[in-house]
């Protein structure tokens, strides 16, 4: 135990919250064309070394996808008998949604109390940081690893990761691996360990019932003239009611499977709003094995200012978060065809999907060889989720490379990650080395049956 005794005064002593706060300071923004210089600067200053201090032989990529930035890859080579591991980071953040609190610059890592404040604190630096501090203790404890490490980084998961997937099937060889072990999203809770396989896909849904180029007056037209605004509220809840279930079997899963019923059992999610949801499902089974539509945003008339006029226009987006299993071979037409059975063919459909889901089986191998390690350094249950409710390119690891994908989160829900006061918790963080210490302690000594 005194490796996982070292990874404890690593942070205890300050010294990880010292190399946080230099990778914070880069304003890496994919979104923003000034964050490309911040982030060419993050993988020569930052990575590169980190990298090349593990051993490894780094090479830069260019993405085949013009709108998505250069991929890293370091790759150490210790026997071809050994397994391979694979690890997994993003180097872009999100841009500036407000203002932060107290006056704090989201570019400066600041402390108060637990909490560390700064962009990329939870998504996802600290996390990557805190594998990358593992490996690296790992490697001066034992002199080696006592495996094979490959290591990718990409520059746009805040952007949906354009051009992934074509890199990792251009680049099959490079990124061969036994398995991907990751850190990304957040646990289950601030005090649980956790341990998930996958994550739900998203799929963006624009309804636009554009009837007119202008209002018309609600006395002299009220009755005779169809309101877009009315259409659409119906037409929505149509698709969905107003207690959040989902009323298109077409867009839901075929069935919760057993397996995923059996490990989400025994999780305690806290759902704030009693009978919101599909009450024939847990709370946990509601937010890691479903799928959900919500409603993000309205638009018709003016409700600041409204006028006594039907309005010509009315928008909304909905937002399709989906899991594994669910059939999204054609979504448009689905929504098309559902409107007009309930006689609104005039609602014009687009969307837009963006990371699919995926998962590794709750049964596979690797995650009960995963479980036991981390059961093996912690008093307390380790959490296993089959998805992650937000979104992650899983489903490149899972169905381009064919590799199972183990998740340890290093943040936790109310970690704010896109959001002002982004931060990350010191006691998770100091939890987190020392399960990343663990797991990838025992990855030398996996079964070899459990290898590719």
């Amino acid at each position: 135990m005194e490796l996982l005794d070292q990874a404890r005064a690593h942070v205890d002593s300050g010294a990880f919250f010292t190399e946080l706060a230099r990778l914070v300071a880069y304003p890496t923004v994919s979104d923003a064309p000034e964050g490309q210089e911040a982030i060419q600067a993050y993988l020569d200053e930052v990575l590169t070394p980190a990298l090349t201090g593990l051993g490894c032989d780094v090479s830069q990529h260019p993405n085949p996808d013009p709108v998505g930035g250069p991929f890293l890859v370091g790759v150490r080579v210790e026997s071809p008998e050994l397994p391979t591991l694979l690890c997994y980071g993003h180097a872009d953040v999100v841009g500036e949604a407000g203002e932060w609190s107290d006056g704090r610059d989201p570019w400066t890592l600041t402390a108060d109390g637990d909490r560390w404040y700064g962009r990329g604190t939870a998504d996802n630096k600290g996390q990557h940081l805190i594998n990358l501090t593992a490996l690296q203790l790992l490697l001066e404890a034992r002199g080696k690893l006592g495996f094979n490490l490959k290591f990718l980084f990409e520059t746009g998961e805040e952007i949906g990761s354009p051009g992934l997937d074509e890199f990792a099937s251009q680049q099959k060889d490079l990124l061969e691996a036994d398995v991907l072990i990751a850190s990304d999203g957040p646990r289950l809770d601030a005090a649980t360990p956790t341990l998930f396989l996958g994550a739900r896909g998203g799929i963006r849904i624009d309804l636009d019932v554009d009837l007119r180029p202008g209002g018309a007056h609600s006395g002299n037209w009220g009755g005779i003239l169809r309101n877009p605004a009315t259409t659409l509220a119906a037409a929505i809840a149509s698709l969905v009611d107003g207690h959040g279930r989902i009323q298109v079997p077409a867009l839901l899963p075929p069935e919760l499977p057993q397996s995923v019923r059996e490990a989400l059992a025994d999780v305690v999610v806290d759902a704030p709003d009693e009978g919101w949801g599909d009450q024939r499902l847990g709370p946990a089974e509601r937010l890691y094995g479903w799928n959900t539509l919500e409603v993000l945003a309205l638009d018709a008339g003016n409700a600041d200012r409204p006028v006594n006029a039907i309005p010509g226009r009315a928008r909304a987006v909905l937002q399709l978060r989906y899991v594994a299993g669910t059939d999204v071979g054609d979504v448009t037409a689905t929504v098309r065809e559902h409107l007009a059975s309930q006689g609104f063919p005039m609602i014009k459909v687009a969307t837009e999907a963006s990371f699919r889901a995926s998962r590794t089986p709750v049964d596979d191998p690797w995650v009960v060889w995963a479980r036991q390690a981390l059961d093996a350094v912690v008093e307390k249950p380790v959490a296993l989720l089959p998805s992650f409710g937000g979104g992650l390119p899983n489903h490149v690891f899972t169905d381009v490379l064919g590799l199972a994908t183990l998740w340890l989160p290093h943040s936790y829900p109310g970690c704010l990650q896109h959001a002002p006061d982004e931060h990350l918790l010191a006691p998770v963080a100091r939890e987190g080395l020392v399960l990343a210490t663990a797991l990838f302690g025992a990855f030398s000594s996996a079964p070899p049956t459990l290898r590719r």
